[in-house]
């Protein structure tokens, strides 16, 4: 799902960071990394549940009826939305947060969660999510139940409440993001690109296609990135550059594995370009998060950066943003979520 967050420039300070390129770790001067925060207890009485029952391959409705049932047993006052499209289901989320819910808790994949967070983002109501998507990056980055809409629900009574950061990234089309999870650029954007104006097959196997395609065509892409207003600036041809406020996205592939969304800092992780067969050999190392030691492969954590390449857009979340350049920067501790004990 694709929605419009906030228009804000980006801006950020200096902090410690780590380099890493293959498996040479190249420590940099600032401050030290923030005390990561305690989650604390609030009460969660009266809840709006958004849900999207096209997630999870039409999975999500039932899911959602299981979860909503078991909260109200919990005692929880719960109304449940369901929104018409993207636009539609952000107006509702915000409207939720206007009239001043102890939670909104989502009921879908990380699009439905990426969505709440724009109206979400810099207030002190805090985001449930009930897993029922394909992928579910925000549910493995902080523990959520998986195939238990019953457990995530209990999750969501308990009121245990952790403030986490945000990344936000403006586009040079104006768009302006938050995310949660990972921010692509370079060939996994071009294969979004792709499977995003194919009309079938459905799921995942769309992506899949259009990824082969893209190899096929595969070229390098140029980059220029400034990192912290300039301390550094990495111009050379990549593959692709994630940026990570968490650690996967893609269900589950660790493209920057020691990301912490409590840091005030965000993990950047960049691929050099290489051969086709070369790099059909690499992507399986993401899923273990080996690649990070590979010698095409270079780390920075930061807390702003800016992105140039010419013709490649930006995607947050899995949710299409805008084209380079874009600005980007941490939002520390800007979004409050609901975690298990």
């Amino acid at each position: 799902m694709d929605a419009r967050g906030d228009r804000r420039p980006g801006r950020g300070g200096t902090a410690r960071r780590q380099g890493r390129r293959g498996s040479g770790r190249h420590p940099q001067p600032g401050k030290a990394h923030p005390v990561r925060p305690e989650p604390t207890r609030r009460p969660v009485k009266d809840v709006t549940v958004l849900t999207n029952p096209a997630a999870g391959s039409g999975r999500a409705a039932g899911v959602a009826g299981a979860a909503v049932a078991r909260l109200r047993e919990l005692g929880v006052r719960t109304h449940v939305e369901a929104g018409t499209d993207p636009r539609d289901a952000l107006r509702r989320a915000r409207a939720a947060v206007d009239r001043g819910v102890d939670a909104l808790v989502v009921v879908g994949g990380d699009g439905m969660a990426a969505l709440a967070v724009q109206a979400l983002a810099g207030t002190d109501v805090p985001l449930g999510v009930v897993p029922a998507g394909t992928g579910n990056d925000v549910a493995r980055q902080y523990g959520l139940p998986r195939g238990n809409p019953g457990a995530a629900a209990e999750v969501v009574a308990a009121g245990r409440t952790l403030r986490v950061d945000t990344g936000l990234v403006e586009t040079a089309d104006g768009t302006s993001r938050y995310f949660v999870s990972v921010l692509a650029i370079g060939f996994d954007s071009l294969v979004s690109d792709r499977a995003n104006r194919m009309r079938r097959p459905r799921g995942r196997a769309r992506y899949n296609i259009a990824m082969l395609r893209e190899l096929a065509g595969l070229r390098p892409l140029p980059f220029r990135l400034v990192l912290d207003g300039g301390r550094e600036v990495i111009a050379r041809d990549l593959a692709l550059a994630s940026v990570g406020n968490s650690r996967s996205y893609g269900g589950g592939m660790l493209i920057c594995p020691d990301a912490d969304p409590c840091d005030g800092l965000l993990d950047l992780t960049l691929v050099d370009a290489m051969p086709r067969a070369r790099l059909v050999r690499f992507f399986p190392t993401v899923f273990t998060g080996g690649h990070v030691r590979r010698s095409e492969v270079t780390t920075r954590r930061t807390t702003s950066l800016r992105v140039e390449s010419p013709g490649i857009n930006v995607y947050a979340d899995g949710d299409h943003v805008g084209p380079l350049p874009a600005e980007i920067r941490v939002v520390p501790r800007s979004l409050s979520l609901l975690v298990p004990d």
